[in-house]
């Protein structure tokens, strides 16, 4: 399972070190792609064979559901990490996520995410200031 937070830099190569405490659950190959709040999410690949199964049981005939499944599937890579345990964030997965130099990396579960500091300053800042409606509204789903 993935959880905590980690600070890390991008370097002007682009890459990224992935906490050690996930690289070993990752495997020697991964997927990172586009996500929701303009984070990249990296996932070990029977966990992407899995959103890939449901990616396609979507239903064609619906423009949303094509537009989802076409953003997650383009914008995603294979990656691996080097000896020093980086990985190369490509240049359309920077922009998208807007990382710079600054980055958190954020466990999520099943998989991890990879956010810039300031998007994820402002995520749990909004987060964090309607945390009771949110965790509210979970009885719905029997939490």
């Amino acid at each position: 399972m993935f959880m905590g937070e980690y600070s890390h830099t991008l370097d002007t190569k682009g890459r990224l070190i992935i906490p050690a405490k996930f690289r070993s659950q990752l495997g020697d190959k991964f997927i990172v792609t586009r996500w929701m709040e303009h984070a990249l999410r990296a996932m070990p690949m029977p966990v992407w064979e899995k959103l890939e199964a449901q990616l396609n049981q979507l239903p064609l005939g619906k423009k949303e559901a094509r537009q989802f499944k076409r953003f997650v599937m383009a914008g995603a890579i294979e990656a691996e990490t080097d000896k020093q345990g980086r990985i190369v964030i490509p240049v359309n997965l920077k922009e998208y996520a807007g990382l710079n130099k600054a980055v958190t990396v954020t466990g999520a579960g099943d998989a991890f995410e990879i956010w810039s500091d300031d998007n994820w300053d402002e995520y749990t800042s909004e987060t964090a200031n309607n945390f009771d409606d949110i965790a509210e509204g979970l009885v719905d789903f029997e939490f």
